[in-house]
């Protein structure tokens, strides 16, 4: 990495959102946007991060009884545990930080909100070398009948992040964290009372991306991170031959640098 870039070069501009917002506007605007997680304000000031995944976590838990998306408001998701760092720094610091963090909030000398970091624009000019097959994660695999409210439960129980959906020995899917938040603000939103009854008839193949596009273990890493980027995506399956071996994300690829 250039030991002259700080973090002023790499930064992009802050997407944020009030704590006061509903949930619903938080995750539209996350995917709008591409970013994940979101920085949460109160009254300008910096208050800590919401995810897709503890927007999946808040609407699937029982403890949300029968209240709407529409009602819940984006401070009961919001993390306070978040890291920042100035705009003259040197950007070396920001691996370590992305490594534990997905997302880095920024710092003008007046401690105002002025960027973010996020794995992408770290990946932008750091790539990690070697063997793209090193650098992927071991996703769980499912079936397509497997129910959401199965998936949530793993999720949140044993930190599963994505899924790969399987058709017997083959793969032909994935789901995310992103697809489980989505289904569940969804149905908040359209059923409130019958909600879990509605959830309960929800499987892994309603929701999962399909065809599973897969990239080959001996593409180079930087092709996979250009890919990553130019698509805005997070996660890319690599296979040998016909069987996919892990997932590359953005998160392999920080933590390999």
């Amino acid at each position: 990495m250039n030991q002259k870039l700080t973090v002023k070069d790499v930064m992009s501009k802050p997407v944020s959102i009030a704590k006061s917002a509903l949930i619903p506007e938080a995750l539209d605007k996350m995917l709008a946007e591409g970013v994940d997680p979101i920085v949460v304000t109160s009254d300008r000031v910096v208050v800590g991060t919401a995810s897709r995944r503890s927007i999946a976590e808040k609407m699937g838990s029982k403890k949300t009884g029968n209240i709407p998306a529409s009602q819940i408001r984006v401070a009961s998701v919001t993390r306070e545990d978040f890291t920042s760092v100035y705009q003259d720094q040197d950007v070396d610091l920001l691996v370590p930080l992305l490594q534990r963090y997905k997302i880095v909030v920024v710092w003008d000398e007046e401690h105002r909100l002025i960027g973010q970091v996020t794995t992408g624009d770290l990946l932008k000019v750091a790539k990690p070398e070697g063997a793209i097959d090193t650098m992927v994660e071991i996703a769980p695999r499912i079936s397509r009948d497997d129910r959401v409210v199965q998936l949530h439960r793993r999720m949140v129980g044993d930190g599963a992040t994505r899924f790969i959906v399987m058709d017997g020995n083959k793969a032909v899917g994935i789901v995310t964290e992103t697809d489980i938040a989505k289904i569940l603000v969804k149905l908040k939103g359209e059923i409130d009372k019958h909600f879990e009854n509605a959830l309960r008839n929800v499987t892994a193949a309603d929701i999962m991306s399909s065809p599973l596009i897969t990239t080959p273990a001996n593409t180079p890493v930087s092709k996979v991170v250009d890919l990553m980027l130019s698509k805005n995506i997070s996660t890319i399956p690599i296979a040998e031959g016909d069987k996919v071996i892990g997932l590359a994300t953005r998160k392999s690829l920080i933590d390999a640098l």
